[in-house]
């Protein structure tokens, strides 16, 4: 016999749990005056009887007394290799146990069955017709028949079974059952079904080896960020429901590591884009006319890019995970240098790239915003290092805002001054005496529009005042 033949059959004692029939419960015949179950070309007795030994609480007994006679034929109980054991030449039965003519199989005693013999005798009649189409028809009866058909060595019972349950969807209990059979199934018939619930063997040992930082589900995320923001047909409608799928994700760790890695390679892809523009090794090496056609398309693909951007930092955001953004977008010294190149060259960017200062200062606001607030914490150093990065950039946005609609300025350049004014005053003194002399050119409205700036030099002045010991010096 071969392995896992033997495997098939050191499991029947576990196959007891594992059957719990999901229909509604019906009268069935189950005591000796019950009358028995014929089928055709019947020439034996078989006897279903509970196994008291296999109650799970031993407080409750099944009544010994209860059984089912079934006629069968033996001719079809061949079909079973089990049965086909005991009917061979080489079976020397008890006569004690089990008289001639006559079988008898144990059933696992189940309390809270009322029709604790029923996948057994559907099993049974499958022996006899061979109906799998007829008796198979929802994945609860594949599954209160199958450990039947395992117990029984029925193999073309549980390649039925196998088909119709690889077919069809589940509901959670119903996958629950799978998992509990899926170490009796036979691995070759079942492949496809088992590789619905977990990663195949191969493909487990093919993603260790080519990325253990990178799991399954993480690569899944990562597919769904993916095609959110490339090119779908309807990316507003998929954003939406990538943004709840992110949302809901139990592992905020995971979330956070698909983020971090899908903002990095926006933020690359802008800085490598931003980068051929304030190139003069680029400017040099074509004519005007291809130079202009190539920035153009540097500069669309750049706003398209910062646009995801910022559609992750809100993710980010939203989810609280958006410390390392914070961290990298401070770090932009370059990039932020290659951004005021550009704004500084009013042609350039109001012909090819006029969402582009609206943009960044949205992205630059989302994070600050967030840093202000308290949803992401950040070490001081990182909070300076985040103004004095794109203060710079604030200013060369709010000097070409007045052209533009007026909501721009008050929605956005406004609203990001006051961010950075308040996170400046979460620094100390010397630090936030270096930013607040670069935010003079908050003033140039009326002073009445300049009270957020107001309010930033005097707590500054009441603070550069006191003394180490104690506060000196007036309230404001």
């Amino acid at each position: 016999m071969s392995l896992r033949k033997r495997q098939r059959s050191a499991s029947s004692s576990r196959l007891s749990s594992l059957s719990s029939p999901a229909s509604p419960p019906r009268p069935v015949a189950a005591s000796a005056s019950s009358p028995p179950l014929s089928f055709p070309g019947a020439d034996l007795l078989l006897r279903l009887h509970l196994d008291p030994s296999s109650a799970d609480d031993a407080d409750v007994k099944p009544d010994p007394a209860a059984f089912l006679d079934l006629h069968v034929s033996s001719a079809s109980l061949l079909r079973s290799r089990y049965f086909a054991a005991l009917l061979s030449d080489r079976w020397c039965p008890d006569p004690s146990s089990s008289p001639a003519g006559r079988l008898s199989l144990a059933v696992p005693a189940a309390p809270s069955c009322a029709r604790p013999f029923h996948a057994h005798v559907e099993v049974v009649r499958l022996l006899h017709t061979l109906d799998f189409a007829g008796a198979i028809r929802s994945p609860a009866d594949a599954l209160d028949i199958l450990p039947v058909a395992l117990q029984l060595l029925f193999d073309a019972c549980v390649e039925a079974c196998i088909r119709f349950l690889e077919a069809v969807p589940w509901s959670e209990e119903e996958e629950a059952r799978v998992l509990d059979l899926a170490p009796l199934l036979p691995g070759d018939e079942a492949a496809d079904l088992l590789a619905r619930v977990s990663l195949p063997p191969a493909a487990a040992a093919a993603a260790a080896g080519e990325a253990a930082a990178r799991s399954p589900s993480e690569a899944m995320l990562h597919g769904l960020i993916h095609s959110a923001i490339h090119g779908h047909p309807v990316p507003a409608a998929t954003k939406a429901f990538v943004a709840m799928l992110l949302k809901d994700y139990p592992s905020r760790d995971c979330v956070h590591k698909v983020l971090d890695e899908a903002f990095l390679s926006r933020l690359d892809t802008v800085k490598e884009l931003l980068g051929k523009y304030a190139s003069p090794d680029f400017r040099i090496a074509v004519d005007s006319d291809e130079r202009e056609a190539i920035q153009k398309l540097n500069l669309h693909s750049a706003v398209l890019n910062v646009k995801h951007l910022l559609w992750l930092i809100e993710r980010m955001v939203d989810m609280r995970v958006a410390d390392n953004a914070v961290k990298l977008w401070s770090e932009q010294v370059a990039l932020a240098a290659d951004l005021q190149k550009l704004l500084n060259d009013a042609d350039m960017w109001r012909n090819m790239a006029p969402g582009l200062p609206m943009l960044v200062t949205r992205c630059t606001l989302r994070l600050a915003h967030s840093v202000m607030i308290g949803e992401t914490l950040v070490p001081r150093q990182v909070r300076m290092k985040l103004v004095k990065s794109w203060l710079p950039v604030l200013n060369v946005c709010r000097d070409i805002a007045q052209p533009m609609h007026s909501g721009y300025k008050s929605s956005n350049c406004q609203e990001l001054e006051g961010t950075f004014l308040k996170i400046i005053s979460t620094l100390s003194v010397p630090d936030a005496q270096e930013l607040l002399q670069q935010c003079l050119g908050f003033s140039t409205r009326n002073v009445d529009d300049c009270q957020h700036l107001v309010t930033a030099f005097k707590t500054w002045f009441r603070r550069a005042s006191r003394d180490p010991q104690g506060p000196q010096g007036g309230e404001d």
